[in-house]
């Protein structure tokens, strides 16, 4: 499934191509600048895990160290250098995130990548601190990591996740805006586009790509009753689902009822059985004392 460029206008604020976007509007033709530039859908694809990357604490390490396994992932592609469009995606997904109960490096991690091979271990340490700060929320530093390395790694992600990106004569880099949401064992699950993001879509999006490690029983019924819809780019209720539900709901109103019918009908019955007994006991202690 493709998304077109034209819906992400502020992929080009990060090669200041903005002027020629608009021209080629016109004409109803993508510039050359942006060729290639989109975000190809590619939902269950599986991440590159052994691809390397340097850490911002410098460290070697390979992506799939960042899968743990218990907790998804949402994941950011950009640059760290970038003059306007990543920092935006930065900010307001920081800024969601601060709206959710859920805390980073308990219910789900943060991973930035670099599609810049020149960006540096020290680049990155000074943005997660930056991010982490604005968060502002108690021991989840562990669940932000800021990576850099070698172009084929970050390509070999972006690949698999359908990122297209393009670089420009100026150095920087044409892209679209968006986040990635990743579940526990790196597979791709939602993509949720754009620099804003809605805090209840996107604390579905993570609960979907938990697949029940995280969240409560009633975060996951209310996920059962939604289903996503790429339309609208959200979760909305499904009405056969609704259904199924008023149908047991209905089941157990009749039973429950019945089964209050049956109890009760078996007391009255005991109890006039019981009354039967009595009176019997009763008529044969006069006839005993008569015959006396």
């Amino acid at each position: 499934m493709r998304r077109p460029i034209r819906s992400n206008l502020l992929a080009l604020l990060c090669c200041g191509g903005l002027a020629s976007f608009a021209g080629a509007q016109s004409t109803g033709e993508v510039p050359h600048e942006l060729e290639g530039v989109d975000i190809v859908e590619k939902i269950n694809a599986e991440l590159p895990l052994d691809a390397e990357f340097v850490d911002e604490s410098g460290e070697t390490i390979k992506l799939g160290d960042l899968f743990t396994g218990e907790r998804p992932v949402l994941l950011q592609m950009g640059y760290f250098k970038c003059p306007q469009l990543c920092n935006l995606v930065l900010n307001e997904m920081t800024e969601t995130l601060r709206k959710l109960d859920w805390t980073t490096g308990k219910e789900f991690d943060v991973v930035s990548i670099s599609i810049n091979p020149e960006e540096s271990a020290e680049l990155a340490a000074a943005k997660r601190t930056s991010y982490v700060l604005m968060y502002d929320r108690r021991q989840s530093g562990k669940g932000w990591h800021f990576l850099t390395g070698p172009a084929e790694s970050s390509k070999a992600v972006s690949d698999a996740i359908g990122f297209r990106y393009r670089l420009q004569p100026d150095g920087e880099y044409a892209h679209a805006a968006g986040l990635f949401v990743i579940t526990p064992d790196g597979r791709l699950s939602r993509y949720l586009y754009g620099a804003t993001q809605d805090p209840g879509t996107m604390r579905m999006s993570l609960l979907e790509a938990g697949e029940g490690r995280i969240g409560s029983t009633l975060d996951r019924f209310i996920l059962w009753c939604h289903v996503y819809d790429p339309d609208s780019r959200s979760y909305v209720l499904v009405a056969i689902r609704l259904m199924q539900i008023g149908g047991v709901v209905t089941l157990l109103v009749i039973g429950g009822g019945l089964g209050w019918m049956w109890f009760s009908d078996r007391g009255r019955s005991r109890g006039t059985g019981q009354d039967s007994k009595n009176e019997t006991e009763t008529e044969i202690g006069l006839i005993s004392g008569g015959q006396q």
